[in-house]
């Protein structure tokens, strides 16, 4: 698999979970994000994983998006 940009891999924790359908809304709102090319929620854990063109979609503005979804993340190295 080639890709003729930078993707980069990032983890965030989300908090405020109550439901699956929480999932739904997060991914929904990080993926309509120019760059982010996949989105992965874990219910569980609260570990959000999307792979993303970093100079098009910052860090923060992933958190904000996950902000928007009503629910708050940051940053996480696992």
């Amino acid at each position: 698999m080639s890709n003729t940009t930078d993707t980069t891999h990032t983890l965030l924790r989300a908090e405020g979970f109550s439901c699956p359908s929480c999932v739904s809304k997060i991914e929904k709102q990080v993926g309509r994000l120019d760059g982010v090319e996949s989105v992965k929620v874990h219910f569980a854990s609260g570990r959000v994983e999307v792979d993303h063109d970093e100079a098009t979609t910052s860090v923060d503005d992933l958190i904000a998006a996950v902000d928007k979804a009503g629910y708050k993340s940051k940053a996480s190295a696992f």
